[in-house]
């Protein structure tokens, strides 16, 4: 049997007191590459596009948007 008392406590790698300002500037982050990618779709023309930019700006706005999204969720103390 294991003793409630000496198991060691878990501690978050990241303090809970950082969540809101990490939300801000991640999802800043996110919202910025995502309106990188609409200005660079709209105002390019069929033969200058470049999926592989394409792909890395949408890659990087989404990944961004994603842990800013984790952050707010974890800031209103909604557990995933």
């Amino acid at each position: 049997m294991v003793d409630v008392e000496t198991m060691v406590r878990y501690v978050s790698p990241v303090n809970p007191a950082v969540f809101p300002h990490l939300t801000f500037v991640l999802l800043g982050i996110g919202i910025f590459f995502t309106a990188w990618f609409f200005v660079y779709e709209v105002t390019s023309t069929k033969p200058t596009r470049d999926i592989k930019k394409e792909l890395l700006v949408s890659l990087v706005a989404s990944i961004f948007s994603g842990f800013g999204i984790l952050f707010l969720l974890l800031s209103v103390e909604i557990y995933v």
